[in-house]
């Protein structure tokens, strides 16, 4: 399995295709499963992009990580990672949810280096209990597929998603239940406490293609927060999507697809 070791973790990672290279950042408590599985769909119809998907410290594959001990050693471990993995490159940028937050983060550190950035439910406001959040609505529901779920696959189904067919629940277990239950939750429960960076992110603004795309039902990280930032992103397309929870890419995954390759193309033209 390829590792790659940085100063504070050995980072498992996979790298598919060629071309402009693209660094895929999950959420919390989940793995790369989730980008691979929303993202590889795209480019079996478009070539051009070298894809980088990788595991953060504590979950997935990723390991020796202890030296980690809040959000701004995992940033640096994740700029440490692009560092070595493609140096002084240019790249696009793709974070989804905390993965999202440390994406802005990088956009900080690299300005010069990142051409692109997408950024898919991500967190926007770290204190969870300052976000602006929407009430918690199921809008369709299988009984018959959830009387089969385990008590722990029903509440992390329900809790997130709001339209739970089988469909959707087979994409969320392959793609993100798979990582919930491989985390290492100890760590996790540490990073909690120090989850936010300690630096308030920059308002410089950003003029390379950019893309926002959201749940209108999400509970997690919600949508409007990020109207606060969205001046500072001079080339965004903002999208909050009807009929989709935090895992808008699953739920709608049509409409996901589009407005992913529409930012691709976006970046090529610049």
């Amino acid at each position: 399995m390829p590792y790659c070791s940085v100063t504070k973790a050995s980072i498992y990672y996979e790298m598919i295709g060629d071309g402009i290279p693209i660094i895929m950042i999950h959420g919390f408590g989940v793995d790369h499963r989730l980008m691979k599985g929303c993202m590889e769909p795209i480019f079996l119809e478009r070539s051009g992009f070298k894809r980088i998907y990788f595991d953060l410290p504590g979950m997935g594959k990723t390991v020796e990580y202890h030296q980690v001990e809040n959000a701004d050693d995992i940033l640096e471990t994740v700029l440490d990672f692009i560092q070595k993995i493609i140096p002084n490159q240019q790249y696009l940028l793709m974070g989804e949810s905390y993965g999202g937050y440390l994406a802005c983060g990088i956009v900080d550190a690299q300005r010069e280096l990142v051409h692109g950035l997408c950024l898919l439910c991500p967190v926007i406001i770290p204190e969870k209990g300052e976000r602006t959040l929407p009430a918690h609505t199921i809008l369709y529901e299988d009984d018959g597929l959830l009387s089969k779920l385990t008590p722990r696959e029903k509440e992390a189904f329900r809790s997130e998603n709001v339209v739970l067919n089988k469909k959707n629940w087979v994409r969320y277990r392959d793609e993100v239940y798979v990582g919930i239950i491989c985390a290492d939750n100890d760590f996790l429960a540490k990073i909690e406490q120090h989850y936010g960076l300690s630096t308030m992110l920059e308002e410089d603004s950003f003029d390379k293609p950019s893309t926002f795309i959201f749940g209108k039902q999400d509970v997690v990280v919600g949508f409007k927060d990020a109207f606060q930032i969205l001046d500072r992103y001079q080339k965004a397309s903002y999208n909050v999507l009807e009929q989709a929870g935090h895992y808008v890419q699953i739920e709608q995954a049509d409409l996901f697809q589009k407005l992913v390759n529409e930012w691709l193309d976006r970046t090529i033209m610049e």
